[in-house]
């Protein structure tokens, strides 16, 4: 049997965790695999920090040139994560007839054509499970599970960060800063969030789980992005009156006038199951032609589950090699240059329910005033709810349900009505999913 030998780069949190598997499953994956697989070299700056295992000797090292001259590596796993100089190593290693697993969702979402044209040109592969959630298998099941499937839709909670600071405002009313900042404390956040609260990240694996599910090569660019950051524990408060949960969902749909690729604060109905999907937890939803909807769910992060993903490339890729069939399953479902253009349908276009929350001055004829601008663009109220104010001057909540509208319109009405005197500050605005029909 031949040996194969695997060169990982970056030794961090995923890193450990997939040398960890990769060293103490070795018997069990060479019996699946077909062949023994040998972890020749960890290549990372930092040699010293306590990762909470042995590694064997000679195993770690910090020179990156001579692990990538090494003629007898198969498979580069790069886990460093960033654009730079994570995309240089990755196409250096291409180029030298490696084949790559990632699990770096911004590199592919933002240089993944390059990546795959330079992989096709140079006949290897590219594995990159773990690149949305985590430890769930999602890229399999599209690429291969589903392969009799045209898939009309994909719906995600891809960002357990955002899940997770939602879920604690959600059960317990706390405000968003404090959430965000307990959740900082505790590990579960960045230091610097952006990424994940202000919904970046969840692009990234939507672009990637839209180009494998819909075969157009999908960038950043094509995604409209809102985050979380604007969501009061009054907007959730209101949102489980009417029967909702809100979620950072990421939606990929086909429409007769493009595809629907989007990230938002949606309100879902509670009796839905992503409306259940709570704390760090993921969860994706897909609807096929053939297999009707289905939904898979289980950690999105964190060291083994991830590395469990970055392993299951490492055997797949292992089993090809072995085999001689390198290539047999497209790393995108199929041939890279049988990708299409997108066709992408504008957001000014799309029609659904919204949820609105005003906060205006508590004088009479402010309802009305509102209303009126709303029936001006079309708008059609379905509930309305008006609390009182907090405080002597604070500013009085008036909270509308609409029925289905134009994005266009909407746009156009919050644009007047935040200019009123009577309004004191930007409208909140969260569209609605009800799911009911998927």
């Amino acid at each position: 049997m031949k040996q194969i030998n695997i060169a990982l780069l970056g030794f961090g949190t995923v890193g450990s965790g997939t040398a960890r598997i990769l060293l103490e499953q070795k018997a069990l994956l060479e019996k699946r695999a077909g062949c023994p697989i040998h972890l020749k070299w960890i290549c990372d700056r930092d040699l010293t920090t306590d990762r909470g295992f042995s590694v064997p000797e000679g195993i770690l090292t910090d020179d990156l040139e001579r692990v990538m001259n090494d003629q007898e590596v198969h498979i580069f796993i790069e886990l460093i994560g960033g654009l730079e100089p994570a995309r240089t190593f990755v196409l250096d290693a291409i180029r030298r007839g490696k084949h790559v697993v990632t699990a770096n969702k911004a590199l592919l979402a933002v240089h993944g054509e390059e990546i795959f044209r330079t992989a096709h040109e140079n006949g290897v592969e590219v594995g990159f499970e773990a690149s949305v959630a985590g430890g769930i298998p999602v890229i399999k099941a599209v690429r291969e599970g589903l392969v009799a499937n045209n898939i009309s839709t994909v719906l995600g909670i891809l960002n357990g960060t955002a899940n997770y600071i939602l879920t604690r405002m959600t059960r317990e009313g706390i405000p968003f800063e404090r959430v965000l900042a307990q959740a900082q404390e505790k590990g579960y956040a960045e230091a610097d969030p952006t990424y994940d609260i202000e919904g970046v990240d969840t692009a990234h694996k939507l672009a990637i789980m839209s180009t494998l599910a819909f075969g157009s090569q999908i960038g950043l660019d094509d995604i409209y992005t809102e985050g979380i950051s604007r969501i009061s524990p009054l907007d959730i408060a209101f949102a489980r009156e009417f029967g909702y949960h809100i979620k950072l969902l990421a939606i990929g749909r086909k429409r007769e006038k493009g595809l629907d690729l989007r990230i938002h604060p949606t309100m879902i109905p509670d009796s839905h199951l992503l409306a259940q999907v709570s704390g760090a937890y993921n969860a994706c939803y897909i609807v096929g032609d053939s297999v009707g909807k289905i939904m898979l769910y289980g950690m999105g992060a964190g060291q083994m589950p991830t590395g469990s993903a970055v392993v299951a490339d490492v055997v797949d890729i292992a089993r090809n090699i072995t085999l001689g069939a390198t290539g047999r399953v497209p790393s995108l479902g199929i041939a890279f240059d049988r990708l299409r253009e997108p066709r992408l349908m504008p957001m000014e276009d799309l029609t659904g329910c919204y949820y609105f929350r005003f906060s205006v001055k508590d004088q009479p004829g402010v309802l009305a005033r509102i209303a009126g601008v709303l029936g001006d663009f079309n708008i059609s109220i379905n509930s309305c709810v008006q609390k009182g104010r907090d405080s002597q001057d604070g500013p009085v909540p008036i909270v509308m349900l609409t029925h289905e509208a134009a994005e266009s319109d909407v746009r156009k009405a919050l644009k007047e009505i935040d200019s009123m005197e009577i309004v004191l500050s930007p409208t909140m605005i969260i569209r609605i999913e009800e799911l009911d029909t998927l």
